[in-house]
């Protein structure tokens, strides 16, 4: 039995019709345009400006996005199998079109206007204009509740002052959605407003760009604003309710990430079977057999819970696009289900690239080997977008109905 036979029985998965079109053009340009560079941008810790073009090109930073507005309209499902895909090439590569597709595009869509939908989106879509999501802040990662970046009516702007920090493409992004405190005393929920920035307003400083051990092709950045103004109308939703805004773009978010994960422990399960077929002798004992058996096994059970969120999101996300009300428990319920999805996902692959470093041995120890850029970048998925350990809060406060002791 050849690999491809091997990889058939490990992952096949019946997808719709639509989307196996998709997923195979993706596979054939992710193997011929992305995966040949895709490590000396890791290794010279350089923006890969020239792979995310050819992604533009292609269509690819808008997949969810309605094509009303230049986006492919494949749902938040479609967007889930591309993070997969792009995730077993290269980690960095998928955080970057994340922060742009899945945390700037998708709420600009999920709760503009329509003239800003009209006025933003295409630019994005089309690759001209990357996006940043600008929520955390050297005092408010976890707690994201308690940013203390302001927003001051003066005249027809707000005035933004503040700091944010660890923001994917905060250096290089031209369009962000950027949360304030419009009312410190108001608290999270209507004491906080989403705000649609261009870089070219003005009052935005790149004070910092982070050197990080994994995902090292992608940017982040610390930014500071300084009199930022941004004009009324460039309110996101309604006002006081940014943290709604926040909270649904990260659900989502969460869910693209956990299919992310899925491509990223598929791909070592991969390596680890063609190592397998060059060390026969190794791969006959029982150890070895037992870590790839439970690599197998997880990355299973972790695609089907990865798969059912994505649809749950892209048809909780139709519905709030088309501008209906969801009742709090679902809402809740679908939180819980993200924060379940992202958990158990990430902490699979990380387990996965833990096995195969042990299967390996010193062979993926040495750097530059596919294993060593796996183990640096997989571990970002269990700290980023809520760290675990507040997903496993959120899961459990839902369950028990209770806050927990502080």
């Amino acid at each position: 039995m050849n690999l491809e036979e091997i990889n058939k029985i490990v992952y096949d998965y019946r997808l719709k019709p639509e989307y196996e079109q998709f997923v195979s053009d993706l596979r054939k340009f992710l193997s011929e345009e992305i995966a040949p560079t895709a490590e000396s941008f890791d290794l010279e810790e350089k923006f890969p400006e020239e792979n995310i073009r050819k992604f533009a090109s292609k269509g690819y930073m808008g997949i969810p996005v309605p094509k009303k507005y230049g986006g492919m309209g494949l749902g938040e499902f479609g967007y889930g199998l591309a993070v997969q895909e792009i995730s077993k090439v290269d980690t960095a590569h998928g955080t970057i079109i994340g922060a742009s597709t899945g945390l700037c595009e998708v709420p600009l869509w999920l709760f503009g206007q329509e003239w800003q939908r009209e006025k933003y989106l295409p630019d994005m879509t089309s690759g001209k204009k990357l996006g940043a999501f600008a929520l955390t802040e050297p005092q408010a990662g976890s707690d994201a509740a308690n940013i203390r970046t302001t927003a001051s009516l003066s005249g027809e702007n707000y005035l933004l002052n503040g700091t944010k920090q660890f923001i994917t493409n905060g250096d290089r992004a031209e369009t962000l959605v950027v949360f304030a405190a419009n009312e410190l005393s108001l608290g999270p929920y209507g004491g906080i407003t989403a705000f649609i920035v261009e870089r070219s307003f003005g009052g935005i400083k790149t004070a910092k760009v982070e050197k990080k051990m994994g995902i090292r092709a992608s940017t982040t950045a610390q930014i500071i604003f300084e009199n930022c103004p941004v004009p009324k109308e460039n309110v996101l939703g309604m006002f006081g309710a940014g943290f709604i805004v926040a909270l649904t773009a990260l659900d989502g978010g969460r869910a693209s990430l956990s299919a992310g994960a899925v491509g990223g422990a598929e791909e070592t399960l991969s390596r680890v079977m063609e190592w397998a077929q060059r060390n026969p002798g190794l791969a006959r004992k029982q150890s070895v057999q037992k870590m790839t058996a439970d690599m197998a096994m997880e990355i299973h059970a972790a695609r089907l819970v990865s798969y059912q969120s994505l649809e749950e999101i892209g048809s909780y996300f139709d519905r709030l696009a088309n501008g209906e009300r969801i009742p709090s428990p679902e809402r809740a319920m679908i939180s819980r289900h993200t924060a379940m999805a992202k958990s158990y996902c990430s902490e699979v692959a990380s387990r996965a690239v833990d096995s195969a470093m042990q299967i390996l041995g010193f062979e993926g120890y040495v750097e530059g080997s596919w294993a060593e850029r796996a183990f640096r970048d997989s571990f970002i998925a269990e700290i980023y977008e809520g760290t675990n350990d507040i997903q496993r809060l959120v899961i459990a406060r839902e369950l028990l109905g209770a806050e927990g002791d502080r």
